[in-house]
């Protein structure tokens, strides 16, 4: 029994080229699409899975959606005059409506059922005077790279340049405070000094008063003691006479 037709609409439709040299990955994209009003199950297969990384390389695609498969050669050394015989296979079938296992539709799938597409991978080198340009515009990207690297170089010379005038400043403001700070060390000293000569001076005329207010305690004391001295000799005679 014949197999069905793909569902799926695959871009591009027949071959897979991958574009050298080959010293890198080489990565081509494979779209497919479902046009359909079911969804869709895929699996991506290839004669070469050592040489190639498909991702992904199953799933779903929604009714009337598409997905992007990114298929990536793997380096290798490349002959010109051995032509590849890798091949890719893109298989699909409807998914059931009720479907919870996608692995298992897949074992539970009858033949008849699945849909398939074959694709052949291509090869290709960079012609000479394709190789030609490629190197002209090289060197374009070069000269361009090195005049913005000189442009780069001219900027931060005028950036240092500004940052000597800053460092210039910045050591003059310097200078200033340390100048200013001096200043004010002067100005404290001598109010400290200043300070200290009137509280001399303030000690030396309390002393003075005191010694003055003593003298004066004294001369009181002494002129008391006459006072009563003579009291009482006025006091004595009295005595005397009235007897």
């Amino acid at each position: 029994m014949a197999r069905p037709d793909q569902v799926l609409l695959l871009e591009p439709p027949h071959e897979l080229k991958f574009r050298g040299p080959f010293s890198d990955v080489i990565t081509t994209n494979l779209k497919l699409s479902n046009p359909t009003d079911r969804n869709v199950c895929f699996k991506v297969k290839t004669t070469a899975p050592r040489r190639y990384c498909v991702r992904p390389n199953s799933g779903i695609i929604d009714a009337g959606t598409s997905i992007t498969v990114s298929v990536m050669l793997q380096p290798f050394d490349y002959d010109p005059n051995e032509k590849s015989k890798h091949k890719f296979m893109v298989q699909s079938l409807l998914a059931p409506p009720d479907m919870t296992d996608m692995e298992g539709v897949w074992k539970e799938a009858k033949p008849e059922e699945l849909m398939d597409s074959k694709l052949r991978c291509v090869f290709e080198m960079p012609l000479e005077n394709e190789k030609t340009h490629d190197m002209e515009s090289n060197k374009m990207m070069s000269s361009s790279l090195l005049k913005s690297e000189s442009s780069s170089l001219s900027a931060k010379s005028l950036s240092s340049t500004l940052d000597d005038g800053e460092v210039k400043k910045i050591m003059e403001e310097c200078k200033r405070l340390q100048m200013e700070a001096q200043r004010l060390r002067e100005e404290n000293k001598q109010i400290r000094e200043d300070d200290g000569l009137r509280m001399r001076k303030s000690n030396v005329m309390s002393s003075q008063h005191s010694s003055m207010g003593m003298k004066k305690e004294e001369g009181l004391s002494a002129r008391s003691v006459a006072l009563i001295v003579l009291f009482f000799v006025m006091g004595v005679i009295v005595g005397k006479l009235v007897l």
